[in-house]
């Protein structure tokens, strides 16, 4: 009767842990679709919307100032904010383009 008992609570321990492993998996599945993989998505975007910069763009930098793309180098853009006023950034600083 005592081995019975002793069966049973390992079998029963086992369970438990089976259980504890598939909700450390679920949550690390939940933090991963929730946070990580939008994070990723994110950066991707802005890359692919800085490989894609070119003259006559309307952009705001990440500082809010909202200008117009004059020339695009290498690693650095030239805004012209008013008439004959320039400005040179990282392209890093451009924060979205818009439309119009």
């Amino acid at each position: 009767m005592n081995f019975s008992l002793l069966a049973q609570a390992a079998a029963g321990g086992s369970q438990g842990m089976i259980y504890q492993v598939v909700m450390w998996v679920g949550i690390i599945g939940v933090f991963y679709f929730f946070m990580i993989r939008p994070q990723q998505k994110k950066q991707k975007d802005q890359k692919e919307l800085l490989g894609n910069l070119k003259k006559g763009d309307q952009v705001v930098t990440i500082g809010g100032i909202h200008a117009r793309i004059y020339t695009v180098e290498e690693t650095t853009v030239t805004l012209e904010l008013d008439k004959g006023v320039k400005l040179t950034v990282d392209k890093s600083a451009i924060s979205r383009t818009i439309a119009g």
